[in-house]
């Protein structure tokens, strides 16, 4: 299937039906900002964040743990609006993404820049300021990721964006970790690895249902350039990556034996659902295997990082014991 030319990802005029809205004063509410900062995504980050504050060495302050949550949810927001600045004419072409507030025709392009831009720097230098210089430049290297290689290079220009720009999704726990010690060690990496792994088999079962609007918007998501075929082998193979890895904070001894026994059932369930989606037929059946994959990959993910707070918040060592 043809793919748009490179212009068309260039930020352009919105439509015509919303053309007028931005003539005059901005219609936002504080609500339609608040939208322009993905809330659902910086929920994830902040999670995660938590979770490698949580796992780091020695003891945080709790004013000061706050405080990096807080600047990293708003540098993760910050990541957000830049990208729905960015993609606005192509939020515009799809049902999932229409109703945001550029689109809608209820803010300009430019208000979100400038409101994107002053967050970015904001939640960077006062990271920096308030918390360590690490942590706050691990947070700008992921919003310059996310917003630039990722949104305006990798997703316009490959079918392994999600591969590649994944890594922006996996920083947070190093972030946190980093907040809380000052330091990056191999436990933030491999909690970087389990979220890396994860988003492409999670997004590509998304993808599946949504390939007639990236198609139509011009992204060349993988099942729009390579076909569903292929992409149901390449989420089946990711799922098979990510299940030993899930269960590696355990093998490592940095969680203990609740945690392993979940990572290793719920990694075993995370291939079947997979293995289901390859053995689909096509029509109905593709969609409900991608939706059972889908609503199950986010529930793999919060149940690892939530027994791994759970396990470090309490001080449960049944990992070390048993190794």
């Amino acid at each position: 299937m043809s793919m748009q030319t490179d212009t068309a990802h260039l930020p352009s005029p919105l439509p015509a039906a919303n053309a007028g809205a931005h003539a005059g004063p901005s219609l936002a509410t504080p609500r339609d900002y608040f939208a322009l900062l993905k809330p659902r995504v910086m929920s994830l980050v902040v999670f995660t964040a938590l979770v490698g504050i949580v796992a780091a060495p020695g003891e945080i302050h709790p004013v000061i743990g706050i405080t990096a949550l807080l600047f990293i949810a708003i540098g993760a927001g910050a990541s957000g609006a830049l990208n729905m600045w960015y993609e606005a004419d192509i939020d515009a072409k799809m049902s999932r993404t229409a109703k945001r507030p550029i689109p809608q025709g209820v803010i300009r392009r430019g208000e979100v820049l400038g409101f994107a831009l002053f967050l970015a720097v904001f939640s960077v230098v006062a990271l920096g300021l308030l918390v360590n210089v690490l942590a706050a430049a691990l947070l700008a290297f992921t919003i310059f990721f996310y917003a630039v290689i990722y949104s305006i290079w990798l997703k316009p220009s490959t079918p392994q964006n999600i591969v590649i720009g994944g890594a922006a999704g996996a920083f947070p726990p190093v972030i946190g970790w980093a907040a809380a010690s000052n330091s990056i060690a191999l436990e933030p990496i491999v909690m970087f690895l389990i979220i890396f792994l994860w988003t492409p088999p999670h997004f590509w079962a998304l993808a599946l249902l949504r390939s007639d609007e990236y198609a139509r918007a011009g992204i060349p998501m993988l099942p729009v350039v390579a076909g569903e075929a292929e992409t149901r082998r390449q989420i089946v193979l990711y799922s098979w990556l990510l299940a030993p890895v899930g269960v590696l904070p355990f093998i490592l001894g940095y969680a203990g034996l609740v945690y392993g026994v979940i990572s290793l059932v719920c990694g075993v369930m995370f291939v079947v659902y997979a293995l289901r989606l390859r053995k689909a037929a096509e029509g109905e059946a593709t969609v409900k295997a991608a939706k059972s994959l889908f609503g199950f990959s986010i529930l793999y993910l919060f149940l690892l990082f939530a027994v791994l707070l759970v396990e470090k918040s309490t001080g449960w060592s049944f990992g070390q014991l048993v190794w």
